[in-house]
């Protein structure tokens, strides 16, 4: 994962990850850069063994609870196909003051682009037990109530709290681990 401080110690093994937009800008208020990223996870689903738990996809980050047969390199790939989608469809929809704000937060060292669009490192936590992996879950579902943007979970569209609730979701999620 580059320059992250944080280590996959267990890369087969279910890790509960965030990504987050380069200094908290909020990308993900349109459906087109959504899809994005749920189109880049059916990908890796049919690619590379990417089971994913549990997500929610906030306006300008989102959690994972994962795993695959390497976490690490699916997560970088993850990220690297969809900050190459996303500025594609900025530049396509001429979204200056996005571009500009990913083009001026740009860390100094990354010298090999005009843009960031992610924050380094994915924060990645090992899911060690089932209580671990149901409180990680509940976390992750209860974001988007937290922050006061729905009332219950399921109702928050880009989050598997759905499919826990017997809803169909976006994604395909696996339940049991």
């Amino acid at each position: 994962m580059g320059r992250s401080r944080y280590k996959i110690h267990e890369p087969t093994h279910p890790h509960f990850m965030s990504c987050t937009v380069l200094h908290w800008i909020p990308l993900f208020t349109r459906q087109e850069s959504v899809k994005i990223l749920l189109d880049s996870f059916r990908h890796l689903q049919t690619t590379d063994n990417f089971k994913l738990y549990a997500y929610v996809i906030l306006e300008n980050h989102l959690h994972i609870v994962a795993q695959s047969d390497d976490i690490g390199r699916c997560m970088a790939k993850f990220k690297a196909h969809t900050a190459k989608e996303l500025i594609k469809l900025l530049q396509q929809e001429n979204v200056k003051t996005i571009l500009d704000q990913l083009a001026f937060y740009k860390k100094a060292h990354k010298v090999d682009r005009e843009y960031q669009v992610w924050q380094e490192g994915i924060q990645p936590k090992l899911i060690q037990d089932d209580a671990m992996m149901r409180n990680k879950i509940a976390y992750i579902h209860n974001n988007p109530v937290k922050r006061g943007y729905v009332d219950e979970a399921h109702h928050w569209r880009y989050s598997s709290a759905r499919d826990y609730d017997g809803i169909t979701g976006l994604l395909t999620v696996e339940r049991f681990w």
